[in-house]
């Protein structure tokens, strides 16, 4: 089973959306998060421990949680989907 952890600011539309897509997949978990404090669902050290593959939507995801959970992605791949 592959882990997918989609995230974007608030989880309100592009995450949300993407773990929907994806979790209909065989094979495959999904969930997702936000960077924000205020989003539906934070992101946190359990939810980036939990995936094998993390996606975020823009660079400043990515630079927000590498500073938030340094050490912790050193073994994971972030994909920036540009979206």
């Amino acid at each position: 089973m592959t882990r997918l952890l989609f995230i974007c600011s608030q989880n309100r539309l592009r995450s949300p959306t993407a773990e929907v897509v994806f979790s209909r997949y065989e094979g495959i978990e999904a969930l997702s998060a936000g960077t924000n404090k205020d989003a539906e669902t934070p992101v946190s050290a359990d939810l980036i421990d939990w995936a094998d593959i993390i996606f975020v939507m823009e660079k400043a995801h990515r630079n927000r949680i590498t500073r938030m959970f340094h050490a912790m992605l050193r073994s994971k791949h972030v994909v920036v989907l540009g979206i």
